[in-house]
């Protein structure tokens, strides 16, 4: 066995509190495209900005064409191995706790209980009204988009309905954060898996668990801006890294 994973299981059969932190990396190998790898999603698409989808009906249109073009890939996906190993350390340590930059749901779909899960750029299984926040779900909102065109209105209020995921330049959830915040100043080891740690605030949150007094492993394909300050660095296809883990 490679010295680092069995350094890292000894880390995750120690503690107790332990705070995981994933983002698109570990969803990959379910078939979902990354962001900012060489093949992302932003290689080919241009983000549509909060501003402009609250203010141009045609950039509400490209994004909801673009959600339900990606629909087909997204439904297809399934947990992975490293969802799997994920599940397992939540579900075994029991103060333990997942927070995601992920949106496609595989970490609930893995069997991990929602109340241990925080979801820091939102969930793009379902719909929101961006007034009053009444839940829409896709299938509905589909149907009357192949018909019209557009989404219609919330029924409560007429606000915008969008996605339940956080766009570029659209507030960060304030409870998810202070649930993030809450759970890493307490934890005793927080593991960073499959982001680039590029994005701020999601970024600081490792620096966050460091400078409270956890330990700080990182898991990634490729190096991060935040190696240095990382107790244990693994550049490991996540899959590999979990496969001989027993608690």
């Amino acid at each position: 066995m490679v010295k680092q994973y069995q350094d890292l299981y000894s880390l995750i059969e120690a503690c107790e509190k332990i705070v995981i932190f994933t983002g698109a990396g570990i969803s990959t190998e379910s078939g979902i495209p990354d962001f900012r790898g060489p093949s992302g999603f932003w290689k080919t698409n241009k983000p549509v900005y909060f501003q402009d989808f609250v203010s141009s009906q045609e950039a509400r249109r490209i994004a909801w064409e673009r959600k339900f073009n990606a629909e087909k890939t997204f439904n297809k996906a399934k947990p992975n191995e490293g969802h799997l190993a994920i599940a397992h350390i939540i579900n075994c340590k029991k103060s333990s706790h997942l927070i995601t930059q992920n949106i496609d749901n595989l970490h609930q779909d893995s069997g991990i209980s929602s109340l241990q899960i925080t979801e820091i750029h939102g969930n793009a299984s379902y719909a929101k009204c961006l007034s009053c926040q009444k839940r829409y779900e896709l299938a509905s909102l589909k149907k009357y988009f192949i018909k019209q065109g557009i989404v219609p209105d919330c029924i409560v209020c007429g606000g915008l309905i969008k996605t339940a995921t956080i766009s570029f330049g659209q507030p960060m959830p304030e409870e998810e954060m202070r649930i993030s915040y809450q759970k890493i100043i307490s934890c005793e080891l927080f593991i960073s898996i499959g982001t680039s740690l590029q994005v701020y605030p999601a970024a600081g949150l490792p620096k966050l668990a460091k400078e409270n007094g956890a330990n700080l492993v990182i898991i990634n394909n490729e190096p991060t801006p935040l190696d240095y300050l990382a107790d244990l660095v693994i550049h490991d296809q996540i899959s590999d890294v979990f496969k001989d883990l027993k608690i």
